[in-house]
């Protein structure tokens, strides 16, 4: 039987550095042909796609992300596009109202900056839901928000003493108000929820493979893995559920990570052996530190808001090197979430200590998030290699940076932040996140951030730090040929003859597009190994 050949005629970006093209074949799952060769082979082609105004380029990569989390939002109250505490509270009892069965009422993403300091009141949940308990996450995964119920069932009171890593935000007479940050204090609470089960998982899997097969995409980088979660993507590769290629990082604790390296590594070696062409467990995921919007990103002085805080260091930056030192040494890739000045030094510190201690292999260490560099540190991601993961979404005066974080960092700080056009003119290699749930997952919008630094209606007009823009090209770049070396797949780094047909049809040229308008290119199609994940039948 003859292997069926696609021809896509018209606009193709093949690459950063690869001239364009005006035809495109495909065959057995990648790349056959070019130009002239390509266009030649449509008059025998199964199928014939004709671009006409939009753009063919290599699919989109999310360098950040975590595709279960974002499926399971989908499951409770749909609470992330709401603009008000109201509007939450509102939602939430309309949710457990429909859903008498539920032991707990679980959901997320919660806008932090709808409260004053971010600081939100089980009282307000209780007004809908007294009697069973709310725990709702913020957007920034860094934050829970619970009812009084929720704070009973996990035995936080007043006397409950401070965790080692977090804070329990208190009224004036030490009651917990129902705002919990960071690790431990989350956990209080968020250990007392019941766990999903398989089919839950799989199912939110399958979802959000879908809604990245929507928008471009045909790899992610889930940041933050627990053993339960890599069974569920192995489960969901059984099942045929996983739409998409995947690299699992599994989460470094800083209590316990060296009896995770013998499981880390069985891990890896299972799903190298089960998870088929789709699934990898390559990676080690580290949390330096916080966010900034809660005051606990680490940072080299203290808070403007808090002068006695430099924030809420995950790691002592010793230990955070051993530990990347440990893992180097087993052939896991770094990926380490750092926000703050402090907390980016003790990751650029962490991969230095690695790359002199450890025999030279090829490492692709992963800086995320990236937001505040002190100067003195940013020749050193050239200087190491290490590749700057943005999500460029965040790159925005947004209301979470003119109400939360500038206030806490303070003018001088906040001119340093989201350095994207200083490190590309450095030479550091870039790619791009969404950091979904967090933000959104739709590429377009970052990179017309990326482009632009302004928000969606258009400010400021001159953008916001505009000596940290990019280009379109290199926007473009950082979300897939950046990505595809962030992946190790360098067969994914151009399409050429050969490469894998990971594709995505456009129905603009975000080249030519008013920048202001990069975002609403339409997904007409998106190609995972030659084969459709999703076509837009209204194209």
């Amino acid at each position: 039987m003859t292997a069926a050949t696609l021809v896509f005629l018209g606009t193709v970006r093949t690459g950063s550095d690869a001239p364009a093209t005006t035809a495109l074949a495909v065959r057995d799952g990648r790349v056959l042909a070019l130009g002239d060769e390509a266009r030649a082979l449509a008059r025998t082609a199964d199928e014939v796609i004709d671009t006409g105004d939009g753009l063919l380029m290599a699919a989109f990569g999310d360098g950040h992300a975590h595709p279960l989390f974002g499926g399971l939002e989908t499951f409770g109250p749909q609470i992330k596009e709401l603009d008000s505490v109201e509007a939450i509270v509102a939602e939430v009892g309309r949710w457990a109202r429909r859903h008498p069965e539920a032991q707990w009422i679980v959901g997320a993403s919660y806008d932090p900056a709808l409260a004053p300091d971010g600081e939100f009141d089980a009282r307000w949940l209780d007004a809908a839901v007294p009697d069973r308990p709310v725990v709702l996450r913020a957007h920034d995964y860094h934050t829970v928000w619970c009812n009084t119920e929720a704070l009973r069932r996990a035995g936080v009171t007043e006397a409950t003493p401070e965790p080692r890593l977090g804070w329990i935000v208190r009224r004036a007479d030490g009651t917990p108000l129902g705002t919990l940050r960071e690790w431990h204090a989350c956990d209080l609470v968020l250990d007392q929820v019941p766990a999903r089960d398989e089919d839950e998982l799989v199912e939110a899997i399958r979802r959000a493979g879908h809604a990245y097969a929507r928008a471009g995409i045909t790899w992610v980088q889930d940041a933050w893995v627990e053993p339960e979660m890599a069974d569920a993507y192995l489960a969901a590769v059984r099942r045929g559920a996983l739409a998409l290629r995947v690299d699992l990082a599994q989460r470094a604790d800083p209590d316990r990570w060296r009896e995770q390296r013998g499981p880390f590594a069985a891990t890896r070696t299972r799903v190298a052996a089960e998870g088929g062409e789709l699934l990898t467990a390559r990676t080690v995921k580290y949390f330096s530190d916080g966010v900034v919007e809660g005051g606990t990103a680490a940072m080299l002085a203290p808070y403007v808001d808090a002068p006695h805080s430099c924030g809420m260091p995950v790691w002592e930056p010793s230990a955070l090197a051993e530990a990347v030192r440990a893992f180097d040494a087993d052939g896991f890739r770094t990926h380490i979430h750092a926000i703050g000045d402090a907390g980016v030094r003790a990751a650029l510190d962490a991969v230095e200590s690695a790359i002199a201690a450890n025999p030279a292999w090829d490492r692709r260490p992963v800086i995320t998030h990236v937001q505040i560099v002190d100067p003195a540190d940013l020749p050193r991601f050239a200087e190491l290699g290490v590749i700057a993961n943005f999500e460029p979404l965040w790159a925005q005066p947004d209301p979470l940076q003119t109400e939360l974080s500038v206030p806490r960092i303070g003018a001088g700080r906040a001119a340093l932040q989201y350095p994207m056009g200083e490190l590309a003119r450095s030479g550091v290699r870039l790619s791009f996140g969404s950091d979904w749930p967090v933000s959104s997952h739709v590429p377009l919008e970052g990179i017309q951030v990326a482009v632009t630094r302004r928000t969606f209606t258009g400010e400021p007009a001159e953008g916001w730090l505009p000596h940290q823009r990019l280009t379109v090209d290199q926007a473009l770049t950082a979300a897939t040929s950046g990505v595809a070396h962030q992946a190790g797949a360098d067969d994914r780094l151009a399409l050429v003859p050969g490469a894998p047909a990971d594709l995505v049809l456009l129905s603009a040229d975000p080249r030519t597009a008013d920048p202001m308008e990069i975002r609403h290119a339409r997904v007409r199609g998106t190609w995972l190994g030659g084969r459709p994940t999703y076509r837009d039948r209204d194209a």
